[in-house]
C-alpha cells in the first residue's frame, strides 16, 4: 500500500473557512492563511482549498487569497471554485496551485476536463464530485457547493470523467458532510472498483477509528478531513500516530 495522504480541506466563503452540516448551516471556522499554515505545521500532507460559492455566483477563485494562504506553506495545494477556463487554471497555477479542482463547470461542459488535461496534464486536473444518495440506491452528482440538483448519477459521471483523463478524482458524500458519521464506505467501495487515478475521500471523519475503517475497506489514496481538524477532534499528528499503529503506511 501506498503512504495514505492526509489533507485538510478548507472550504472558503468570503475572506473565511466555513463548515457546515450536509453543506448547509455554514459557520466561520477561522481565517484560511492561519488554518492553511496551521495545519502545514502540523504534518499536512497536502492541502484543499475549495471556494464553495465561487460557481453559485458566477465569480472565479480568489487568486489574491490563494497567493497569500501559499506563501508560506511548501506542500501541494489543490485549489477548486470557479474554475471555468483554460486561463483561470493558469491563474491558479500562478498563484501557488498545484492541482485544480472541477465540479460544476466540468459537468456543464465535460468536454472542458479534456481540454484542461491536454493543455496542463492529467497530473494537474483534478475532478470533484459531491454525491448524494438518492432512493434508488445510487447517487447523484450536485453541483455549486453542493446545492444544485444535476440529475446525473454520480458514479457514471465519474466514469466518464476518467475517460477524459482526469488525474485524481475528490469524491465528498453530501450525506455524511460535517456529520461526524463515518464515511460513505458504500459509495467509496463503488467507485474505488474501476478508478484506477488516485481517489480522495471526504465527508464523515468523525473518530481517528472512522479513518482507519474507510482506509481498510476501501481502496483509497488519501482522506480529506475538515469540520474534525477545524473543531480539534484531532490532529494530524495524532491522526498519523495512530494510523501506524494501526500498520497503514502514512508519511510522518
Amino acid at each position: 500500500m501506498e503512504n495514505i495522504r492526509i489533507i485538510p480541506r478548507l472550504d472558503i466563503k468570503g475572506t473565511n473557512v466555513v463548515k457546515g452540516i450536509f453543506t448547509e448551516g455554514l459557520r466561520v471556522v477561522g481565517n484560511p492563511k492561519e488554518l492553511a499554515f496551521k495545519y502545514y505545521k502540523d504534518g499536512a500532507d497536502e492541502l484543499l482549498c475549495m471556494d464553495i460559492v465561487a460557481s453559485l455566483y458566477q465569480r472565479n477563485f480568489d487568486f489574491d487569497l490563494l497567493r497569500s494562504v501559499s506563501e508560506e506553506i511548501f506542500i501541494p495545494i489543490t485549489v477548486g471554485g470557479g474554475i471555468r477556463s483554460v486561463n483561470d487554471i493558469n491563474n491558479a497555477l500562478r498563484a501557488g496551485a498545484d492541482k485544480v479542482a472541477i465540479n460544476t463547470y466540468g459537468i456543464k461542459k465535460p468536454k472542458f476536463l479534456n481540454e484542461a488535461v491536454k493543455k496542463f496534464g492529467s497530473q494537474c486536473i483534478v475532478l470533484s464530485v459531491e454525491a448524494k444518495h438518492r432512493n434508488d440506491g445510487t447517487w447523484e452528482a450536485y453541483t455549486d457547493g453542493g446545492r444544485e440538483h444535476t440529475g446525473i448519477n454520480a458514479v457514471e459521471w465519474i466514469r466518464k470523467a476518467l475517460v477524459l483523463g482526469v488525474g485524481e478524482v475528490v469524491i465528498t458524500s453530501i450525506d455524511r458532510d460535517g456529520s461526524r458519521k463515518g464515511y460513505d464506505t458504500e459509495l467509496i467501495s463503488e467507485v474505488s472498483k474501476f478508478c484506477k487515478v488516485p481517489l480522495v475521500v471526504h465527508g464523515g471523519a468523525g473518530t481517528k477509528e472512522s479513518v482507519v475503517k474507510v482506509i481498510k475497506k476501501t481502496k483509497i489514496d488519501a482522506v480529506a478531513i475538515a469540520t474534525s481538524f477545524h473543531y480539534g477532534d484531532f490532529k494530524i499528528k495524532n491522526l498519523k500516530e495512530y494510523l501506524f499503529k494501526k500498520k497503514i503506511n502514512v508519511r510522518v
